[in-house]
């Protein structure tokens, strides 16, 4: 490729850490597609002839064909991805081929190429965000009445519905959802064009190959083009998050299935058993899905520490940005894939989560809420009425509804029989009614909302 300039080859050693094509061949098709589109705007704007254009294209089609089939020959000679194709190109219409670098550098190629694949592969957990959450509104809405106890430091705190824990995923994956989609949109402008790092002097239409490629404009900047990779790095970073997110339900969705909970139970479709121990159902799905944010995070890390001290504008460092990225969006893809396949999988056990909501004196804050409700009593004063409730009510190994009446009215003499009606796991989730509450009522009205938006 740079014969012209050296005499010699390279040695091994620079040949060995100058090659990416192991690692770069993923961007093939987008690689094509930016191929194709330049070709043919190279002959719109009369730089090449529509006949040489036209066999460029069927040329590029060929080798499309051939690496489908899977005998395209991917050769360690030519580097990349980019300069396998166009020895490839040259190999099957001859020196026709070297006119499709007109107006181009891999500067701006590898530029755009990368950004094509980050923006399919954004496309792609788009669809997957969805798919998990449309799993987890199914759940919620089979749910939405049974109890759980809702927890603080893994405490018991207070009782909630299951579908109402369900559904706070759906927030936060909707979160999600936003965020990618957010990237997307910044990062769909053209790099192509800016060749090497100051763009052209042919009369290239760089609106004509942004049209093509999907592109809503063209990068303003010929020397931001080669650069950028901040599209990349905010991709990972919505990734890490994202990843944090399926780790939180990976990690509920472990404890849960532990016989000491034994709320949900997974099939053997996504559990695995034990060398040793038969008895055993492990749920190395849920772990796997939390282990994966190590390495997103870490492909986050990776990036930033590449990019943080490079000027302007490319520097082959640069080759280093692609591992980190591939390899974090393949392991949000099968995490998304693996957790929407669990949450569509999952057994609740309605009668051990109900059990156990009533569990830890759950309802002490719906106490303290009637004495403020019924007796006009500060929250603060209601507050410790309550703790002496249940400090009297752990003493008897009781419950606060077994507590007799002339207990607790040792406590404030004003309470009455009619405090009974709070003390039950199921009136204190159905009384929580305000917007965004566990009461079934919203736990449905959000369910509705969330079909509302999806139509």
């Amino acid at each position: 490729m740079w014969g012209g300039r050296f005499s010699a080859r390279p040695d091994e050693i620079m040949q060995a850490i100058n090659v990416s094509i192991d690692v770069d061949k993923r961007l093939w098709q987008q690689d094509l597609r930016g191929s194709r589109a330049h070709a043919a705007m190279l002959a719109k704007q009369g730089i090449i002839s529509f006949n040489d254009a036209k066999t460029i294209d069927d040329g590029l089609a060929k080798i499309e064909d051939e690496i489908q089939s899977g005998v395209f020959p991917f050769r360690h000679e030519f580097e990349d991805i980019h300069m396998n194709v166009e020895a490839r190109l040259r190999e099957l219409i001859g020196p026709v081929a070297g006119r499709l670098h007109t107006a181009r550098s891999r500067n701006d190629q590898v530029a755009t190429d990368f950004r094509l694949w980050v923006r399919d592969q954004v496309d792609l957990t788009l669809q997957q965000l969805i798919a998990l959450q449309d799993a987890l509104v199914q759940r919620a809405e089979q749910y939405a009445d049974a109890l759980m106890p809702g927890f603080t430091h893994l405490q018991p705190a207070q009782p909630v519905t299951f579908g109402h824990h369900l559904m706070a995923y759906v927030e936060m994956f909707g979160r999600d959802h936003s965020r990618f989609a957010d990237a997307r949109a910044r990062m769909n402008e053209n790099p192509l064009g800016s060749a090497a790092l100051a763009g052209s002097p042919f009369p290239i239409d760089r609106f004509a190959t942004s049209e093509a490629l999907g592109f809503d404009r063209p990068m303003a900047n010929s020397l931001d083009g080669v650069s950028a990779r901040d599209f990349a790095l905010e991709s990972l970073s919505h990734a890490a998050i994202c990843a944090g997110h399926l780790s939180r339900l990976a990690e509920e969705i472990v404890i849960w299935t532990t016989p000491m909970f034994g709320f949900v139970k997974l099939s053997d479709a996504f559990s695995t058993g034990s060398s040793i121990m038969p008895q055993k159902r492990n749920p190395d799905a849920a772990e796997l899905v939390r282990a994966k944010t190590g390495r997103i995070t870490g492909s986050l890390i990776a990036l930033t520490t590449v990019m943080k001290g490079l000027p302007l504008a490319y520097s082959k460092d640069m080759q280093e940005d692609k591992p980190p990225v591939f390899e974090a969006f393949d392991a949000l893809d099968l995490a998304l894939r693996a957790m929407t396949g669990m949450i569509l999988d999952l057994d609740a056990n309605t009668d051990k989560m109900r059990a156990a909501a009533g569990a830890g004196f759950s309802t002490a804050t719906d106490l303290a809420d009637w004495l403020v409700r019924n007796l006009n009593i500060p929250f603060r004063d209601a507050h410790h009425i309550t703790g002496s409730a249940v400090k009297l009510a752990d003493g008897k190994g009781v419950d606060l509804a077994q507590l007799d009446l002339a207990d607790l009215q040792n406590l404030e003499a004003r309470i009455t029989e009619d405090v009974y009606k709070v003390l039950t796991p199921e009136a204190s989730a159905a009384s929580r009614q305000s917007y965004g509450g566990t009461a079934p009522d919203q736990v449905r009205k959000q369910i509705q909302s969330w079909k509302d938006r999806r139509l």
